[in-house]
């Protein structure tokens, strides 16, 4: 859901130390003649640019790609040696300067990007491409000052790339990829994050993590965040109807001024996670409804049926993905919130729902292979006036789509010795109540379908 490319592609040029100098095509000649370490033969004398005249590389589109922390990045390789980032089209005149905004985009305090070792072309990194050119043309040359660059970079995007290849081979980028597990009748164990370490394949991608404060990593919430009453009575009740995993999107308002995120609209996805073929449909009319309410996408939500409302190494990746979305398509600072419901857990206090708002913080810049951090987030929910047609109509859209799912929660079974599926989803809703005493008699209607369906 991100925004158009612009009109008139930005043509961005700082791309830290590790920036490559443009060279006229008399010194693009001079560098097959020249010799030594003292003329232009230097790892910032090598261009795309030079790399393309000479046919060790040839344009295209997607033919540049960035593995970073897990995140993918697709640039084309223009005529004129220049990349063009496939997500904003924005232009930029190196390797360094690409990989240096990208990287900042998933990690700030990223200082530079090491484009050469981190951009890839069909596949291979950048700098197998400077060497085989200065083999063919420099065979003298020093290999050091190739290799002097990317030592640090190897390291880093290492294990990053391969985890991040291996994962996408069977994930098709979407809402309806990012969701957890269906084992949700047995019980997980939350661990601490410090307890994870560097990213190990082998681990479970279900495991539970705890949430962090954001002053326990020394940190400020770098943003306030409000949301409805009647967002939280929607989300509830959609996470409230199946015993299988439910997600939807967030749509609100950003405020760059006062840093506030405002959510006003929850949209349930009326589909099966596993549907792929009816997600585009649902995603595209969710599109069109943010658009036509003047709203913007600011964040998710998805269900823990039976386990704590708290996210799975996969949710942290799959949250990590939801930021970087919505920061790059505005090519700014833009939040995206998390939240997870966890409708029927045990663990629960009472009937009501545990409804967790989560960000997540990049790794350490010295430890890129770590997982993100989860951290809790505070909010502010504010109580709406009443209960808007907007939302009793998706209600019951969703009693009729659930209408005949094998999973449908039956609610005239018992929660707990003296209460009801029924008492319980009443009395999770009835925490999330508008100003408006009425809706209890609107919502009697929503009820009625649900125990005519039973």
């Amino acid at each position: 859901m991100g925004s158009e490319p612009p009109s008139s592609p930005q043509v961005v040029e700082d791309g830290g130390e590790e920036d490559e100098e443009e060279l006229s095509g008399g010194e693009e000649a001079d560098l097959r003649s020249s010799s030594g370490r003292g003329s232009l033969l230097t790892r910032r004398g090598i261009t795309l640019r030079v790399l393309l005249k000479d046919g060790l590389v040839e344009p295209g589109d997607g033919a540049l790609a960035i593995h970073y922390l897990g995140k993918n990045f697709i640039g084309d390789l223009l005529n004129d040696g220049k990349i063009r980032w496939v997500e904003t089209g924005q232009i930029f005149n190196s390797p360094s300067a690409w990989a240096t905004h990208c990287k900042r985009l998933v990690n700030p305090a990223k200082k530079s990007g090491c484009g050469w070792a981190s951009v890839r072309y069909r596949g291979q990194k950048l700098v197998q491409y400077k060497t085989t050119w200065l083999h063919k043309y420099q065979p003298s040359a020093d290999m050091s000052l190739v290799s002097e660059e990317d030592d640090d970079e190897d390291e880093e995007e290492g294990k990053t790339a391969v985890q991040a290849d291996e994962k996408n081979k069977n994930n098709k980028p979407g809402l309806h990829d990012v969701v957890v597990s269906r084992r949700a009748d047995r019980e997980r164990i939350p661990v601490r994050y410090c307890s994870l370490g560097t990213r190990d394949a082998a681990r479970d991608p279900h495991t539970l993590v705890e949430l962090s404060a954001f002053s326990a990593i020394n940190r400020f919430q770098p943003f306030n965040v409000a949301v409805s009453s009647n967002v939280l009575l929607l989300m509830d009740f959609h996470c409230h109807l199946t015993t299988s995993e439910v997600v939807g999107y967030l749509g609100g308002r950003w405020d760059t001024n006062t840093q506030l995120l405002t959510v006003l609209r929850a949209f349930p996805c009326r589909t099966r996670l596993a549907d792929r073929d009816s997600a585009s449909a649902v995603e595209e009319e969710i599109c069109q409804n943010l658009f036509m309410r003047g709203l913007s996408l600011v964040g998710w939500y998805h269900s823990h049926p039976r386990g704590p409302a708290l996210p799975s190494l996969q949710d942290i990746d799959s949250q990590m993905d939801h930021q970087l979305r919505l920061q790059g398509s505005n090519n700014g600072f833009q939040p995206c919130l998390g939240i997870i419901c966890g409708p029927y857990y045990h663990g629960n206090q009472g009937v009501a729902s545990t409804i967790t708002p989560f960000w997540v913080v990049p790794p350490p810049e010295q430890r890129p292979n770590d997982y993100g951090i989860p951290v809790a987030v505070e909010v502010t929910y504010v109580q709406d006036n009443f209960l808007t047609s907007d939302v009793l109509n998706e209600m019951m859209l969703l009693v009729d789509y659930y209408r005949t799912a094998p999973d449908l929660v039956q609610f005239s079974q018992y929660w707990c010795p003296d209460t009801t599926m029924m008492d319980k989803i009443k009395g999770s809703l009835s925490c999330h109540a508008p100003k408006d005493q009425a809706y209890s008699q609107i919502l009697e209607h929503v009820y009625s379908q649900l125990s005519s369906i039973n």
